[in-house]
């Protein structure tokens, strides 16, 4: 699978190499930082996240289980599968939302120099998806979207699908269609390691956290806080594009710790050792390569692809695990298996 392209081991990464990648970024970020929203500005899926769970649908409310809630796999071909395989000369190709930012999941070694190939767990994955449907894995067109921007893309049609590190929930099913989980993760605190902060729990009084928009860590403290799992002073008022950024607010003290997924936040961990994981954590969740709603042959050729992948033992999910995550997330793989057999409780 990866003989068309680069793949050398990172051991070199790490150390200095990782510590003066922190720092680029932080000093680009710091330059081009994204504004802060606050709660209640604007509307709709960038700004008026404070109104979340407010506006959830009969529909979401009603939702259990959303991991389960795709099509069984198929191999036959459909309207969107058609579509894609029907464009022409250098359009040929799917287009796949993803990160370019999350290291070891979808980013760019800067190792490489200027023409560094897109890389990472979730690239891999959108190869092997280019591979079963197009017959070429570098089939592939690669658009970087931002974590708020991750539906929206799929609805308006500037992408196939997307492979980002993107968690399946009640709310999103309303808008787009998941396949089956690929990845078991949860939400988990980063913070610096001379911080007081020692986990979810009541050391996040009086702190300043930072999530980024759309997220389901931004989701999941809102409800929490409204229950009173959260403390009520804890400060939820810093949201970004992409998730990445609360690295860079976190180096630049403008916040006291950052939640995200836990396979991520590890990442972030690899990149800047003055900061680590605090505490377990403290949900359990999946992520899902997303699609259009109407999508179901390509849901469902993705589903299969995913059950090959997961068999395949020389060039698979186990292998692309070892390559990329155990570095960053440890070498027990199987915690972060999604759930086997998946299960396919959507019929239509």
């Amino acid at each position: 699978m990866r003989a068309g392209r680069l793949r050398t081991g990172l051991k070199g990464w790490g150390g200095v190499g990782a510590m003066a990648f922190a720092c680029v970024l932080a000093v680009l970020s710091a330059l081009l930082l994204p504004t802060v929203r606050s709660h209640g500005e604007g509307g709709g899926e960038d700004g008026g996240h404070g109104v979340a769970h407010g506006t959830r649908t009969r529909a979401a409310q009603a939702c259990t289980d959303p991991e389960k809630q795709t099509l069984s796999p198929s191999g036959d071909d459909g309207p969107t599968i058609a579509e894609i395989r029907g464009r022409e000369g250098e359009k040929r190709k799917l287009i796949v939302g993803i990160d370019q930012n999350s290291y070891r999941w979808g980013y760019r070694d800067p190792n490489r120099g200027g023409d560094a190939e897109l890389e990472g767990f979730d690239i891999d994955l959108a190869h092997r998806i280019a591979k079963d449907i197009l017959g070429d894995e570098n089939a592939v067109q690669f658009k970087a979207i931002p974590t708020n921007q991750r539906e929206p893309a799929i609805q308006d049609g500037r992408v196939d699908m997307v492979v980002r590190t993107m968690t399946i929930n009640c709310d999103r099913l309303e808008k787009v269609a998941f396949s089956a989980p690929y990845f078991k993760t949860g939400q988990q605190l980063l913070a610096p390691k001379s911080s007081p902060i020692t986990g979810y729990d009541d050391t996040l009084a009086g702190q300043r956290i930072c999530t980024a928009a759309g997220s389901t860590a931004l989701s999941t403290l809102e409800q929490d806080q409204k229950d009173g799992t959260l403390a009520a002073d804890a400060d939820l008022g810093t949201t970004v594009p992409n998730q990445l950024d609360c690295l860079v607010r976190l180096q630049l003290g403008d916040v006291d710790a950052v939640v995200t997924d836990g396979a991520l936040a590890a990442s972030q961990a690899a990149q800047d050792p003055t900061v680590e994981l605090k505490g377990d954590a403290f949900t359990t969740e999946y992520y899902g390569v997303a699609m259009k709603k109407d999508a179901d042959d390509l849901v469902r050729r993705v589903n299969r692809i995913l059950v090959e992948w997961r068999a395949d033992e020389a060039d698979g999910w186990q292998q692309s695990y070892e390559h990329w995550l155990s570095e960053t997330m440890g070498d027990d793989w199987q915690k972060s298996e999604p759930p086997t057999p998946p299960q396919y409780l959507r019929k239509s």
